[in-house]
């Protein structure tokens, strides 16, 4: 597991070298020539940032945080239990930061592949600079590749994530270690005085654009919460302490070391630490990482929206599982393809791994102060002392608002972008979510009382059709709309009727024993709710079979049945109180063009029936 998570935690954060140092450095010498004091306050920036941030805040902090073992922001908001808050109250707005934050990791997901890749390329132009304008179209080349590669899964890739990146923090330590060994006076760094020294006698800007160059070093980190129910939170922890930390203190020390002794070195001293005759294979080594970091972040962005769709925060799309034997493999085309488009957009609109670093970082910053926030709120729900949470979650979190505030002066060299692609995703989000509020309650006018089935199956039905009928509803009360058209047209009844509603609960994963709860209306009638954690495939077909494996359903032959499920068209209303009319009818949009019912919930596609049903929002 330890292994597992040095490839898929890690990856970003373990090609920072590549860039982070040395946008720093240049961010000291301010258009000049670095000095050693200035790389000495970088380096030793650095250092504190990596301890401070990714080992006390993330490592032995956040990882407390988790939802049965999972972590991210969606397991925070599940915790908080904000999903189902009263409008205007304060955990409704704590869903509004959740999602918010949630919307930040679509921003990261399109700057992250791009940087990254491309700072590797970059390499060849240190022994040939002729090669510089090839680096885009090779950076492109690269990933197209790897986003065409998504919709075959990355089963083998995954397997082989670990030991590449093993050997990837390997390179970086040694790398540092010969850089360091030419200078060792740069161990001086190791002093928090430096960087603090360092700080206070420049001039206030300048302070702030070292600050914002120095966070590079800790993009990335926040996938150590994200991921922690892949791999556990120990082989998270000590895939950090033991290997990832050493190594990228080592590099980024060595990076310093080789530019108190060259400070022209600055261009690029991640690769002028490597011998000339390895140059090319380090070029080709870096861009075999940087695939790996992108990957981590690709898959993570799909993992995101999958649990954004359970808990209802996005319209139902199709998810494909690419392997039955690996966690979170999985493929969300339209996801896919609109990140591919804006990593490819930025790749070619910024160039340079330099102009994208002013892209970078504002997102990454911005949610870890939200996640900050949210683990301090869960701590004093589960009861520890506000004397204790408020102190120590404070300090972080005003760490996390001084690099946030540091980044946000890159807001007009390029952090726009992946702010711009988060608040587009909160907005589709919020939008949604208000829209099925009121899909729901327009629905529950509608919906008839059991009372109503009960009397119609008992005196106003003029035959009961043989076999078995399985209506989808989706509320666990009151008669399902689809049920209510087929007795309006059709006047009977099947002798057999079964309710099902999926309730996706505030828990990652539900047992098998727990998956299925039985209610009997009256002989003939039957309620069937599936309970589904949010990071589980709801699959009504394969819910209704481990229900006739326990029991709870005798005699039923699921192959032959028939599922009728309501589809619904929505029409945007200035008579009916809600969203604005143009917002209703961006949800509208959205809802005519989610996946249907019948295929996101696994239902077999030759049994089913649609009844259509019109809806005022």
């Amino acid at each position: 597991m330890t292994m597992g998570a040095l490839g898929v935690v890690y990856g970003d954060i373990g090609t920072s070298p590549l860039y982070a140092l040395k946008e720093a450095a240049k961010a000291a010498a301010h258009g000049g020539t670095v000095t050693p004091e200035a790389v000495l306050g970088v380096a030793s920036l650095i250092l504190w940032a990596l301890l401070l941030i990714i080992s006390l805040k993330y490592a032995l902090l956040i990882l407390r945080a988790d939802n049965r073992g999972e972590g991210g922001i969606v397991a925070l908001l599940a915790l908080l239990h904000a999903r189902h808050a009263q409008a205007g109250t304060w955990r409704a707005h704590l869903l509004v930061v959740g999602l918010i934050g949630a919307a930040l990791l679509y921003g990261d997901g399109a700057i992250t592949p791009a940087i990254s890749v491309l700072s590797a390329i970059e390499g060849l132009k240190v022994d040939a600079p002729s090669l510089a304008p090839a680096v885009v179209p090779i950076t492109i080349v690269i990933l197209v590749g790897l986003f065409m590669m998504q919709r075959q899964g990355t089963g083998f890739i995954g397997r082989i994530f670990g030991p590449v990146m093993l050997a990837w923090f390997f390179v970086l330590a040694a790398l540092g270690i010969h850089g360091i060994i030419k200078a060792p006076a740069v161990l001086a760094a190791l002093s928090p005085l430096y960087a603090f020294d360092f700080l206070i006698h420049q001039d206030f800007h300048v302070s702030f654009a070292i600050l914002g160059a120095a966070f590079l070093a800790v993009t990335g980190g926040e996938a150590m919460y994200a991921d922690m129910g892949h791999f556990g939170r120990l082989p998270i922890r000590l895939a950090w302490f033991a290997i990832c930390l050493p190594a990228l203190v080592l590099n980024y020390f060595g990076q310093a070391a080789l530019l108190i002794t060259d400070p022209g070195m600055i261009e690029n001293p991640f690769f002028q630490l490597c011998p000339d005759v390895l140059h090319y294979g380090l070029v080709a080594f870096s861009a075999v990482a940087t695939v790996i970091a992108s990957q981590a972040i690709i898959s993570g962005v799909f993992s995101l929206t999958q649990q954004s769709i359970q808990l209802g925060f996005l319209p139902r799309m199709q998810i494909r599982h690419t392997t039955s034997d690996a966690i979170g493999q999985i493929y969300v085309p339209l996801v896919n393809w609109l990140l591919a488009a804006a990593t490819l957009g930025a790749v070619v609109s910024f160039g340079t791994s330099d102009a994208l670093a002013g892209a970078y970082g504002i997102a990454v910053s911005l949610l870890m102060a939200i996640t900050t926030l949210l683990a301090a709120l869960v701590a004093i729900q589960w009861g520890y002392s506000p004397w204790l949470v408020v102190p120590v979650n404070g300090f972080f979190f005003v760490i996390d608002v001084i690099f946030f505030s540091a980044n946000s002066i890159k807001l007009f060299e390029g952090g726009w972008f992946p702010l711009l692609l988060a608040a587009l995703v909160a907005f589709l989000m919020l939008t949604w979510r208000a829209g099925v509020k009121l899909v729901e309650a327009a629905r529950a006018k509608l919906r008839q009382p059991e009372e109503d089935l009960i009397e119609t199956a008992v005196n106003k039905c003029s035959a009961r059709l043989p076999g078995t009928a399985v209506f989808l509803a989706s509320a666990p009360k009151g008669v399902p709309l689809a049920l209510t058209q087929f007795v309006k047209h059709n006047h009977v009844l099947h002798e057999r009727i079964i309710l099902v509603t999926v309730l996706i609960e505030e828990l990652p994963h539900i047992a098998d024993q727990d998956r299925t709860e039985i209610i009997e209306i009256i002989p003939g009638i039957t309620r069937v709710i599936l309970h589904y954690g949010f990071m589980q495939n709801p699959t009504i077909y394969e819910g209704l079979t481990l229900a006739c494996r326990q029991g709870k359903l005798p005699g039923i032959d699921l192959s032959d049945i028939t599922y009728y499920v309501g589809r619904e068209t929505i029409i945007p209303s200035e008579d009916i109180p809600g969203m604005w009319v143009w917002r209703e009818g961006l949800f509208a949009f959205l809802q005519r063009n989610a996946e249907r019912s019948a295929a996101f919930f696994g239902v077999p596609t030759k049994q089913v029936v649609e009844f259509g049903t019109e809806l005022e929002i």
